[in-house]
């Protein structure tokens, strides 16, 4: 029985290899040749696991019971290797929310011990990213509420750090930012973007107004939803402009000092009720135009606030820290 669980509305089954292995699907025995050989195993894991039970009738016009399914650990001391399996049968290179589902399960496993950080290592098939990508993680407690912090490390900006093409330069709040054509042709309200790479790349588009973001309603409805795909998402499923390997899509509001509204359609799964990376994502990006400064800043999304903290040195971005918590669900 797949155990899933909540965090920020983003929800995740946890599997172990050999509760896939026995579904009769062959999951090679190492993380690293399971990721390399994704295409054959994925989507039937995919299938065996994150689908609703017979008479079970899904809420929405979504599929799956979960946003994706995490399969580890692969040992059981640390450092632990682990799969994040999109419901499209495609690998992702960092999950925030799944990293912290992860960290939880690995606590109720009675794996992750201590209060020192564990380091969980992400093993994919993308070829623009290094494989395992490294996370460290913490428990830990955040204004009366236990969690764990997930370091993300420093974040790239910019075209070049998500391999995005042909698009145009273009100054936002005195800042250099992009302008995606696709993306300004659906709505012109969408004209700046800034690329940002945190282990995996994303779009995060600045607009001036909470009317110009797009709801999760609006982006599942056609021809919206089309047309994100075909953005968001690699070829076969997308066209894959302007990022050839694809790119995380997210919309930012300045609501307030140190807080920003945001709404995310990930490629491999579409609108999200909240996504960890992108809400670092869209906190990095914030304080690269000026709207935020180092420190804590709140990303609000429809499944919650999503607690980051940026840590800058000489006028750099060098890390920043998610924070999270997650929950058992039926």
């Amino acid at each position: 029985m797949t155990q899933f669980y909540d965090a920020r509305g983003n929800i995740y089954g946890v599997v172990s290899p050999q509760q896939v292995r026995d579904q009769g699907i062959d999951l090679p025995s190492s993380a690293a040749l399971a990721a390399r050989r994704r295409e054959a195993w994925a989507m039937a894991a995919v299938q065996a696991f994150c689908s609703w039970s017979p008479g079970e009738a899904p809420p929405d016009a979504n599929a799956h019971r979960s946003d994706g399914l995490l399969i580890g650990p692969f040992q059981n001391e640390p450092p632990f290797d682990v799969l994040i399996v999109n419901t499209d049968g495609t690998l992702a290179e960092r999950s925030g929310n799944g990293l912290t589902i992860f960290s939880q399960a690995l606590k109720e496993q009675g794996l992750m011990l201590g209060e020192g950080d564990c380091l969980l290592q992400v093993h994919h098939d993308k070829h623009q990213g290094l494989s395992p990508l490294h996370t460290s993680v913490r428990s830990a407690e955040f204004e009366g509420v236990q969690g764990f912090w997930l370091d993300l490390g420093r974040p790239l900006f910019g075209p070049q750090a998500v391999a995005a093409q042909s698009v145009e330069c273009v100054v936002f709040n005195q800042r250099e930012v992009s302008r995606v054509a696709v993306l300004h042709g659906l709505n012109p309200a969408w004209s700046n973007s800034q690329f940002v790479n945190i282990g995996n790349p994303h779009c995060v588009t600045l607009v001036d107004g909470a009317d110009a973001l797009p709801s999760n309603a609006q982006m599942r409805a056609s021809p919206l939803s089309q047309s994100l795909t075909r953005i968001a998402y690699a070829a076969p499923a997308g066209a894959g402009v302007p990022c050839p390997g694809g790119v995380n899509l997210q919309w930012a509001w300045r609501d307030a000092e140190g807080r920003i509204v945001a709404r995310v359609f990930e490629r491999g799964e579409g609108p999200t009720a909240s996504s960890g990376t992108s809400a670092s994502a869209v906190a990095s990006a914030a304080w690269r135009v000026g709207w935020v400064q180092a420190g804590p800043v709140s990303v609000v999304m429809p499944g919650g606030i999503a607690p980051i903290l940026l840590e800058e040195q000489a006028g750099e971005l060098m890390r920043v820290r998610l924070f999270g918590t997650a929950k058992s669900v039926p």
